[in-house]
This record gives structure tokens, C-alpha cells and sequence, in this order.
């Protein structure tokens, strides 16, 4: 493992899934919908995320429109998220400071995008890169377990991660590792039974050089 640093691991780590995995564009790269859709994956599976984006912004597609909106229809409609009335309230009123205090444009500052109610730096991150292509590390489970398990970094929570991340690793990589972590998370590097037999970075793990495996010998 001495043999590699970590931007030495990180560029054939991102060589190797980009082989694998697709980037994905999110809400047509529409920071408003990116921003509703990521308040709305927050503690649900992508496909529930997926299917309440897609009825909600069906029947109401900007700002103005949600902010406007029964929250009860808003429930309705989002239901498939989970912790839908927390949700519906939620986006109702990041929509309703959009549309009035910006005019109905997403602002692209971070510190900006913190100051919306239920906006933490994950979501923040996602509407930076996904809405506004902008250099950002977006740190979820998949983020914070997976590079903690290669050995990228050595950390507690996302926000020491998404920290140490940026120290370590070249800002040309930022833009595609949430994506294709999240993938490879969802896949190959699961919270538990991670398919080691078909990673294809397994000489770049600490987790895995680490186990007493007998294909190693």
C-alpha cells in the first residue's frame, strides 16, 4: 500500500469505476430540482427518491409553484420518500424563500445554500455540483463509509471526511467520486457482505489487505 499515494490511489480508483458506472445527470442539472430532490432522498432509497421527484415536479415544478402549494397534496405527492409531512413542510418552505428572497434563482454559494432550513453541507454540495457543475465533495454514507474503508482518510463523521477528502484529493476528481462512490456503494462495497470477489480495487483497500484472506497467500 506504501507504493501508492493517495492521489495515485484516487486516480486509478476513479479510472476503474468510471469503467463500470455511468455518471448520472440528476433533475436535468436544474439546481432548483436538484436541491428538492436531494431534501428529498434524505433517509430513503434512491428509487423512492426517484418516484416522488417525479410526481411532484409533474404537478408543481418551481418555487413559486411549491411554496404555493397545499402542503397536503405536497405529502401526497412525496409520500414515497418517507418522513413525508416533515418533507412536504420542508420543501415548502425552501421553495417559498427561493421564490422571495431570490427571485426564483438557487443561489450557488455554499454558505448561502447552509442558510436554508434543513440544507446541511451534503445537500449544499450536491446542488453545487449537480445543479451548478462546480467543485465539491458531496459526502454521504456511501462517501463516508467507503473512504474511510479504502484508507483515503480516517474519520469520525461526513463532515471530518468531506474535510479531509479535499485536503487529499486533486479538485479534478471531486466532480464524479460522490456519483460513482454512491454506485459502487450500492453494489460492490456494501455496508455488510461487500462483494470482494468482483472489486476491482481490491489492492488499493486497506479494509480488504487487511482481512485474513486466503487468496492473498
Amino acid at each position: 500500500m506504501e507504493l501508492f499515494s493517495i492521489p495515485s490511489r484516487i486516480q486509478i480508483i476513479i479510472e476503474r469505476l468510471e469503467e463500470l458506472y455511468t455518471l448520472r445527470i440528476f433533475e436535468d442539472s436544474d439546481p432548483f430540482r436538484v436541491l428538492i430532490r436531494t431534501i428529498l432522498s434524505q433517509r430513503t432509497r434512491d428509487e423512492n427518491t426517484d418516484a416522488a421527484s417525479a410526481l411532484l415536479f409533474t404537478k408543481f415544478s418551481t418555487p413559486e409553484a411549491i411554496a404555493y402549494a397545499p402542503v397536503d397534496e405536497l405529502e401526497i405527492l412525496i409520500k414515497k420518500s418517507g418522513f413525508y409531512r416533515v418533507k412536504a413542510r420542508r420543501i415548502k418552505e425552501v421553495s417559498r424563500i427561493i421564490h422571495e428572497e431570490y427571485d426564483n434563482v438557487v443561489p450557488d454559494d455554499l454558505k448561502e445554500l447552509l442558510s436554508l432550513p434543513g440544507v446541511g453541507r451534503k445537500t449544499a454540495n450536491c446542488v453545487l455540483v449537480y445543479g451548478f457543475h462546480e467543485d465539491a465533495i458531496p459526502v454521504d454514507v456511501h462517501v463516508h463509509r467507503i473512504s474511510n474503508r479504502i484508507g483515503l482518510v480516517n474519520t469520525k463523521t461526513p463532515d471530518e471526511t468531506e474535510a479531509e477528502l479535499r485536503k487529499v484529493i486533486p479538485k479534478k476528481y471531486w466532480l464524479p467520486l460522490n456519483d460513482l462512490f454512491v454506485q459502487f456503494g450500492q453494489s460492490i462495497c456494501r455496508p455488510i457482505g461487500p462483494k470482494h470477489e468482483i472489486c476491482p480495487i481490491t489492492e488499493l483497500c486497506d479494509y480488504y489487505n487487511k482481512m485474513d484472506n486466503p487468496k492473498k497467500n
